[in-house]
Parts: C-alpha cells; structure tokens; sequence
C-alpha cells in the first residue's frame, strides 16, 4: 500500500457530492502534501489557480510571493519573467523597477534583490503572465508545489479545491 492509498479515505471527502469542512482542510492538506508527488500538489494547486470559487491567479500568486523568503520570491519572479520577457515589463506599472533589476543582475532576479518587489507587482506581472502564457499558471503551480508550507496560507476554501483536484487524480489513476 502506497502513502497516497493511505490517505484515499481521507481525500474520499472531496470528491464530487463531498461535503468535506474548510476548517479541516489544512489538516487535511498536510498529510496529502506528505503522501503525494508535487506533480499531485501541482495539479491541485493549478485548479486553485483557474477556479472561479477564488481570487484571480495574480491575487493568488501575490499573496503567496508576499509570505516566501527571498529565496522563494526570486524564483517565482524569474519564472514569471521568463513567460513575458522583459521587454514587456514596461507596459506593467512598476516594471519598470523590475526591469533596473534585471539589467543589474544579468538574466535572474536574486534573492536579495526579489525582497525589494512589492506583491502590487507581483500581482501586475502574474496578472500580465497569465495573458501573455497560459501556461505560466501549470509553472507556478510546479514551483510551489515545492513550497507546500505557503499553499496552507492560501485558506480552507483553497485547499479545499487543490484536495478534490488530487482526490480526482487518485481517482482516475
């Protein structure tokens, strides 16, 4: 039995007609985090991210830049940077600053340099990325899947919503 089968009754909660109780759902959260691959986690996360039940990607994504260390923060930021590319980073109000940062650290924001950027920008640029790169929610989502720790902040409802994406994967799988 897999650490995942472990945890299937737990997820049974989430699956359609589950009625299962936000306040749960952190708890519930964690022993899946611990059970599942971050590909699972991902896929979660990136139903977080395109359902209509929460904030905007880019309201997501800046709440989240706004709890990670200077680590974290960077590789978001460059993940971001790489769907829109700097030459548009003048079209998002405070890109402007981004774009004086890159040209002072090559091609990479480094982390000491990602605690300057404020999540109002990390919201524009998400919001921006979106548009420009679809794909750039399934990357995001792929790089905090890696954080596990930040997606408890996102709140019940969330995590709600990222369990019944993994409930559905073990499912099908």
């Amino acid at each position: 039995m897999s650490l995942l089968d472990s945890v299937s009754d737990l997820l049974k909660q989430y699956t359609a007609g589950g009625t299962p109780n936000p306040t749960n759902a952190t708890d519930h959260f964690n022993t899946v985090a611990n059970a599942a691959s971050p590909d699972m986690i991902a896929d979660g996360l990136a139903a977080v991210f395109r359902s209509n039940q929460t904030p905007a990607f880019g309201d997501l994504v800046s709440h989240l830049f706004s709890q990670s260390n200077g680590e974290q923060k960077a590789g978001l930021l460059n993940q971001l940077l790489s769907s829109i590319g700097p030459g548009t980073l003048a079209q998002i109000a405070g890109g402007g600053a981004l774009a004086g940062l890159l040209k002072g650290a090559g091609n990479e924001i480094t982390p000491g340099q990602a605690q300057s950027v404020s999540p109002e920008i990390v919201q524009q640029l998400a919001s921006h990325a979106e548009r420009s790169d679809p794909s750039v929610i399934d990357k995001a989502s792929a790089f905090y899947a890696q954080h596990p720790a930040l997606i408890k902040t996102l709140g019940g409802a969330a995590l709600s919503i990222a369990l019944a994406k993994v409930a559905e994967r073990q499912k099908a799988a």
